[in-house]
């Protein structure tokens, strides 16, 4: 298993990768080759852990792979990263082809993108390639609110994902090689041109936790992520203002805004809360360990995530406290919440969908039983499809059915 960001200590991507591994291992025996710059929270974290896990862990074998130090000066800022990421897997291949590993399966995971290749089909064993995915595309009244500078940005890097997609001769070959793809939506079926040989299925998960039941008259509306243009906070703030000014005086006191995160985009936010005159209904938090933030998400009544990114991590992590998610009808978190929810938001223009993510604050707020049922929805939909226990059956059924040669 080739999984480039591994760590136990960290969220997102890097989380994921400890996630599918440990969910792989359930089941089979795992070479997981990683970083070296993993090693030490990898080592760490086996060694503090409880022993219930130690049986799992000892069906994994972990290899740390890199360039040497001198060599990595110039992997600076998110493009020459990517650059690195696509020539670590082609070097990775020919130092573990020197090693003469021996597996059944060899599988690239991660940075689950689908418009960069993989090498591992040079193992000559049965190849997996997945979870693979993209981010869609900001609508230009989106990405403008940002400045003519991002939406250059990020015009240049779909122009990007265009070249791999149609251009690259090593792309078309890794999925021509792929015995089975893990497409985490099915835009990157379309985008990939993929007829048969992979099956589509949210990439996210998280952890099952003990819920408890949300009471009380507080009404909050929780938002995490980083503070960049993907994510859409200044949506998020408008769509509460607007929610908020709706209220009569006594209600007012009962909505409060919960931002969590950081990124280039935190200072900018401050000033729309004080432009939109609910500085003081918001409280604006940095990262915080993890037990603190899931305190926050078991108290929450609403996730509100205007997110325009192709899968959503966070979402999840809501999702099993029952909190219901209002989000876009997109290929990310509109594919990962319950298809019955009624939350989801068809993209319109700019003024027209902060009014729309407002309607849907305004009725969780004032519909008692429309509340239950999406709350009951979103829960339902992280036991049936989002939880680690539901990945490593999905993980276990993938491999056999790519050992027995069959197409999904």
């Amino acid at each position: 298993m080739s999984a480039y960001a591994v760590n136990p200590l960290k969220g997102s991507e890097d989380g994921m990768g400890w996630n599918y591994i440990v969910a792989a291992a359930r089941s089979n025996k795992v070479i997981a080759v990683t970083r070296k710059n993993n090693k030490s929270d990898i080592e760490n974290y086996i060694s503090r852990d409880n022993l219930q896990n130690m049986e799992i862990y000892n069906r994994i074998s972990f290899m740390y792979f890199d360039w040497s130090k001198w060599m990595l000066f110039w992997k600076k800022g998110p493009m020459l990263s990517m650059i690195y990421y696509y020539f670590w897997q082609l070097s990775l291949v020919v130092w573990l082809k020197a090693k003469k590993i021996d597996c059944d399966i060899v599988h690239n995971l991660n940075f689950h993108n689908d418009w960069t290749p993989s090498f591992l089909w040079l193992m000559n064993k049965k190849f997996v390639w997945g979870p693979v995915g993209h981010h869609p595309r900001i609508p230009k009244t989106f990405a403008q609110v940002y400045g003519k500078k991002e939406y250059i940005k990020d015009t240049a890097l779909w122009a990007l994902k265009w070249c791999f997609w149609n251009l690259d001769p090593l792309l078309y070959i890794t999925k021509k090689k792929a015995h089975s793809i893990w497409c985490m939506h099915e835009d990157a079926a379309t985008k990939l041109n993929l007829n048969s040989g992979y099956f589509v299925h949210p990439s996210i998960a998280a952890e099952s936790v003990e819920v408890k039941e949300k009471t009380g008259s507080q009404f909050t509306v929780l938002s995490v992520g980083r503070f960049v243009p993907l994510k859409g906070f200044d949506l998020t703030v408008k769509a509460f203002a607007a929610f908020h000014r709706r209220l009569n005086a006594k209600d007012k006191n009962k909505a409060r805004l919960v931002l969590i995160g950081k990124g280039p985009l935190k200072e900018n936010i401050k000033q729309l809360l004080i432009i939109e005159g609910i500085e003081n209904s918001t409280d604006l938090l940095d990262w915080m360990p993890q037990q603190e933030l899931k305190q926050l998400y078991n108290n929450a009544k609403a996730f509100l995530y205007p997110s325009h990114e192709g899968a959503g991590m966070v979402v999840a992590e809501a999702m099993r406290y029952n909190t219901p998610v209002v989000c876009w009808n997109n290929i990310g978190p509109g594919t990962i919440v319950h298809p019955d929810s009624q939350l989801k938001v068809d993209y319109a223009d700019y003024d027209t969908s902060v009014q729309s993510f407002a309607d849907k604050l305004t009725r969780l707020f004032n519909e008692e039983q429309f509340y239950k049922n999406e709350s009951k929805l979103a829960g339902l939909r992280f036991k049936t499809s989002l939880s680690w226990d539901v990945k490593a059956e999905q993980l276990n059924q993938f491999y056999s059915l790519t050992a027995e040669n069959i197409t999904f």
